[in-house]
């Protein structure tokens, strides 16, 4: 019998993708205003930059470990107590602003000012962005007060938190919530996992986790023997991981736990 449900946050409550992915949008949109570039090869470049600058830290292996992916690192300030966030706060500031600058010259504009203008707009566009799956608080409402509602989000927690201060709704529906960068270490490994279940009180079979990535939410709950549910909304193929349970929508879960 299930008493605890284990909830991602990114991409299984909010809609990190789409909130970033508008983000671009609106900072892209000011290139073409400014030099009639296409915003979409604007944010393509500037994607690619990021990711190969955020690769070539030293924080890299730290920021795999947590969970916390490029595009977070050009809207998060990181201010943890933790050396290894500190030093991440050291390269945020330089690192946005060559993400932006290098991807304008990637399409043949040459104007370090503006990049920097848009490094400071995508952080102030991406905050206004803060979307939720529709369904979110429907399931929320129908599962609270019934099971012991656990969110574990791989993250640093001022960046973390940051999400749920622009969802304020969210939090509340919580016994506890625990975020990877305030662990230790992030999902998929099994220490977090544990680590849940000494929190919430319960054995690992009167538990279950729902997420939408098969390498860090399934994978950690597998390793730790808790079933899982893929919410799989982008109808993505297996890889070697497989859940417990698969749904496409997350108003299935309700079925489900009947």
């Amino acid at each position: 019998m299930i008493k605890t449900i284990i909830f991602d946050l990114d991409d299984t409550l909010l809609w990190d993708k789409k909130s970033v992915k508008q983000a671009f949008e609106d900072t892209c949109l000011l290139a073409t205003e400014k030099y009639g570039v296409d915003a979409l090869k604007v944010e393509d470049a500037v994607r690619e930059e990021a990711r190969k600058l955020y690769q070539s830290y030293e924080t890299y292996e730290f920021t795999q470990m947590i969970g916390i992916n490029p595009f977070e690192g050009l809207w998060g300030n990181f201010l943890d107590d933790h050396t290894y966030f500190k030093k991440m706060a050291e390269i945020v500031p330089n690192y946005r602003r060559d993400a932006w600058i290098n991807g304008l010259k990637q399409v043949g504009i040459e104007d370090e000012e503006f990049g920097e203008h848009l490094a400071e707009q995508f952080p102030i566009n991406r905050k206004k962005n803060p979307f939720v799956y529709e369904e979110t608080f429907t399931v929320l409402n129908k599962l609270k007060g019934h099971y012991q509602l656990i969110m574990l989000t791989n993250g640093s927690p001022d960046l973390q938190n940051t999400k749920l201060t622009i969802t304020p709704e969210l939090k509340n529906y919580f016994d506890h919530i625990i975020i990877s960068g305030d662990f230790g270490k992030g999902k998929p490994d099994p220490s977090i996992f544990e680590h849940v279940l000494e929190v919430a009180n319960v054995e690992k079979e009167h538990a279950i986790m729902v997420g939408d990535n098969l390498m860090t939410d399934i994978l950690g709950a597998n390793r730790t023997g808790i079933k899982s549910v893929w919410i799989n909304r982008e109808n993505k193929q297996y890889n070697e991981v497989k859940p417990t349970y698969e749904i496409k929508h997350l108003e299935e879960l309700l079925e489900l736990l009947q």
